[in-house]
């Protein structure tokens, strides 16, 4: 019977496990010296060789023959734990018990001494699965398990495990693997197994991985099963209903050229090839990744390329993109591919996508308004369009002979006059309400907080005029310690400095007389009583 591929070259030893040195040192090394822990925690992202370490570890503990903290795979401990039929190691999945009835039975039944090998392992995989009463049903015995007992634990998900279990456990870290790491071990697979594996297409299914062995293992198998044999990069791209490099290095160049039409009949091929959208979009994500961290880091940036190019087709592009432009594409790209969860129509959004690509102005949010802006300054740096003139004052005339009479020179021009400016929102409500707090209570009442009142206020630059058509008003705010008080209120309100000046109105209507009688009567009050009484 045919086995996939990443489960026939799944490490058997600690040797064998690929990018986690750190982990498989310290756990040989407990091995020799038999300073075993009761209970491990093994985390990290999927593929990365924690359920692999796990199986590994058990048959370490338990072989007759241990070699260097490698089990020796030979031993009859060794043989029934590989085949899985040795009772005594169990591999639950956490996802499908995770039941606090899973967990009491687990705890009863590992009370008992083994009966094939020297320890009793669980491995417990996707450990965060369980439930909160299931956890705490495994508290007590993962902190004081018997002396047979050993608990090893494996979750993706560190976040979710309580931290009453993190701290029974010895927590390993798993990283992710390198393209390096993966390709390395897919070409050893493919040699194994006389498959014809191009290194451009090892490279590819290695980035495709994503740090995960298991992924990129699962890929050749299904790559070299569809191609007879036969891996080479245009296969990879056909058996992956991907787009290929080249088209997303053409369609990037198209988008450069502001080409829309080119850049749609391109989708619209590959669309009809086969090709996934979410594929095409992510080629496109990563190539302007690249692109832009050799914009911004030079030098630092080789390193953390994802390869979905090659350097040539990436030196070619670079010249033509900014890093405002860069950004505002991998943004769109971005919103794009997150929204095809939810799309009516994949197809739309990705054409939708290549016109605001090709097109900045059909967007005109900042990042695209941002993006034209950069292009133009790089124009004009690079002299592909003309700075802006700079005016020159005029040659100075020679001097006339005497004889010449001069023209008289003109009048210099009156200085403009500052406009209005518009008040902010409740700005005399607020200017009112402090005045009042502050002058005599016989100037209160002209403040009130309408506008439509004895004061109208108005901003000509640095001063606020306060127009009034009441003489009598006029004349007892015109005080420089009364101006002084207002100019400083109107500095705190307006967060700048003012000064206040009274001005009168010119036409004063029927209101402003009726005042000055009035005024009349409380001047000669005493006249007016004197002759009522007589």
């Amino acid at each position: 019977m045919y086995q996939a591929l990443y489960r026939k070259y799944r490490p058997k030893t600690f040797d064998e496990v690929v990018g986690q040195t750190s982990v498989t040192q310290t756990l040989k090394t407990q091995l020799i010296t038999g300073k075993l822990s009761h209970a491990y925690l093994f985390t990290g992202s999927r593929g990365t060789g924690k359920t692999s370490c796990a199986k590994i570890l058990a048959k370490a503990v338990n072989c007759l023959d241990p070699q260097d903290g490698n089990p020796c795979n030979c031993c009859a401990a060794c043989q029934a734990i590989e085949s899985g039929s040795c009772m005594d190691v169990l591999e639950i999945d956490a996802a499908s018990n995770n039941g606090v009835d899973n967990v009491r039975s687990l705890r009863d039944d590992a009370i008992y001494a083994p009966a094939e090998v020297k320890k009793r392992v669980y491995i417990i995989d996707e450990v965060h699965m369980l439930s909160i009463s299931a956890f705490n049903a495994l508290l007590k015995i993962i902190e004081e398990p018997p002396e047979h007992l050993l608990f090893i634990l494996a979750t993706t998900e560190l976040h979710k495990v309580p931290a009453t279990i993190l701290s029974r456990c010895q927590r390993f870290s798993f990283r992710r693997l390198t393209a390096k790491d993966i390709a390395g071990r897919i070409n050893y697979a493919a040699y194994e197994e006389g498959i014809d594996l191009d290194p451009e297409a090892a490279l590819l299914l290695s980035r495709l991985a994503d740090g995960a062995l298991r992924d990129g293992m699962s890929l050749l198998d299904q790559c070299a099963t569809a191609s007879a044999g036969k891996v080479t990069l245009q296969s990879v791209y056909d058996c992956l209903g991907l787009a290929g490099a080249k088209n997303a290095a053409r369609m990037l160049a198209l988008t450069a050229e502001k080409n829309t039409r080119a850049a749609l009949e391109l989708l619209d091929d590959q669309y009809a090839a086969g090709k996934d959208l979410s594929a095409m979009l992510g080629e496109l994500l990563s190539l302007c990744r690249d692109l832009l961290i050799l914009k911004t880091a030079p030098n630092a940036g080789p390193g953390m390329l994802t390869g979905v190019c090659t350097d040539e087709e990436i030196r070619t592009l670079l010249p033509h993109f900014t890093p405002a432009e860069l950004l505002r594409l991998t943004k769109l790209l971005q919103d794009t591919s997150a929204g095809f969860q939810k799309s009516a129509n994949r197809r739309i959004d990705a054409e939708l996508c290549i016109m605001q690509m090709c097109d900045p102005a059909l967007s005109l949010d900042a990042a695209s308004l941002s993006a034209r802006l950069a292009k133009v300054e790089q124009a004009v740096a690079s002299g592909v369009l003309p700075a802006p003139a700079v005016q020159t004052p005029p040659p100075v005339q020679a001097e006339q002979p005497a004889a010449v009479k001069q023209a008289p020179a003109p009048k210099p021009a009156a200085p403009a006059e500052p406009q209005e400016e518009a008040l902010p929102m409740n700005f005399w409500a607020d200017f009112t309400a402090q005045v009042r707090a502050q002058v005599q209570p016989s100037a209160r009442g002209f403040f009130t907080p309408t506008e439509n009142g004895t004061l109208h206020p108005m901003l000509q630059g640095s001063t606020l005029l306060l127009q009034t058509g009441y003489p009598l008003v006029h004349q007892i705010l015109d005080d420089p310690a009364m101006l002084q008080l207002l100019g400083r209120i109107a500095s705190g309100l307006l967060g700048r400095p003012l000064q206040v000046r009274l001005v009168r109105r010119e036409q004063a209507g029927s209101r402003e007389k009726l005042e000055q009688l009035l005024q009349f009567g409380r001047e000669h009050r005493d006249i007016v009583t004197i002759e009522k009484n007589t």
